[in-house]
């Protein structure tokens, strides 16, 4: 952790009250005038403090971006998130990952956007990006595992994020197979999972992490008004991007080295648990055409298992599902 880091540390611990500059020098062991070389550094980064004579300093607002400083210092991990790499804007952090990988970056390396200009989804679809209102963000991962368990990394992508909203806004979060998170209904999140395979083998995935967090109704196109909502929308408050940032990644390394420890029926139990799928009546859309039934589970690569009306079982490996009220 570097001094400014400390620094921050120690004034957000501080819950508003000022913080004497002669307990800063004491405790980071610089001197009174590295303190207020630190204090600048942080107001350079969007931080704004009081300093008063004989009182010293106060933390008063935070940056409403996400910042380097405070995501270190709120991840619990040791390698997820630990190289981030924050833009202002980017076409889609997704190419960014696969820049870094291909130049041989280890695993965990994340870059977030406050802007995606050309954001995707599943299918090709454009994922709506825009500054200041949401975390788009990639991760590398580099499993040793068979190519053919890698959708198994996509449901395990959307329990951590699933598990990370819930638990530090409060909202009601549920998962639709494979990659959707709603709330009452509506899209709030989607997760894309893209591999690189050389000669039949796994050479990295890159899980691609799109969350609607703080925006308002009135932000969404119209084609958007019907089908999506937002953390802040479905909660009433503003939620910390750079904290609720860091508990996605702290969750989401947990459960990678979880299931590199025990396998997927961990993680398959602990997505059922939080589906809003199963158990329900859907439509199922591909190539191949509609099917209707009634999501039961999963099978062991992750697919989803839905019964028809006639008792006959099918495995959804791809394509689209939505829930027949």
């Amino acid at each position: 952790m570097t001094k400014h880091e400390e620094l921050l540390h120690m004034l957000m611990n501080a819950d508003g009250r000022f913080v004497s500059g002669e307990e800063i020098s004491r405790n980071l062991s610089i001197s009174r005038t590295a303190v207020w070389k630190h204090v600048n550094k942080l107001r350079d980064l969007g931080y704004e403090f009081e300093a008063v004579s004989r009182k010293g300093y106060r933390l008063l607002t935070r940056p409403d971006s996400i910042d380097a400083a405070g995501l270190q210092l709120a991840l619990q991990t040791s390698v997820f998130g630990r190289k981030a790499l924050i833009l202002d804007s980017t076409l889609s952090t997704q190419g960014d990952v696969q820049q870094m990988a291909e130049q041989g970056q280890a695993e965990g390396a994340v870059v977030l956007a406050e802007e995606q200009t050309g954001g995707r989804g599943r299918f090709g679809r454009k994922w709506f990006s825009p500054p200041g209102k949401g975390i788009w963000m990639s991760i590398l991962l580099r499993p040793e595992q068979p190519l053919r368990n890698t959708p198994q990394l996509t449901l395990l992508t959307g329990v951590a994020v699933c598990r990370a909203i819930r638990a530090h806004t409060g909202a009601d979060a549920g998962i639709k197979w494979p990659n959707d998170l709603l709330i009452n209904g509506r899209k709030m999140c989607g997760i894309l999972l893209e591999s690189a395979v050389e000669d039949h083998e796994l050479r990295y995935c890159i899980a691609g992490i799109g969350v609607d967090v703080n925006f308002d109704l009135t932000d969404y196109p119209e084609d958007l008004t019907s089908i999506a909502t937002s953390i802040k929308v479905e909660t009433g408050q503003q939620v910390d991007r750079t904290k609720l940032t860091a508990a996605i990644l702290n969750e989401m390394e947990h459960l990678y080295l979880l299931y590199q420890r025990e396998g997927f029926d961990v993680i398959a139990s602990l997505w059922e648990a939080l589906s809003v799928s199963i158990h329900r009546e859907v439509k199922v859309s591909n190539p191949q055409g509609d099917i209707e039934g009634t999501a039961i589970g999963l099978d062991p690569s992750g697919a989803l298992i839905v019964e028809k009306k006639n008792g006959d079982r099918i495995t959804v490996v791809s394509g689209e599902i939505s829930l027949i009220d």
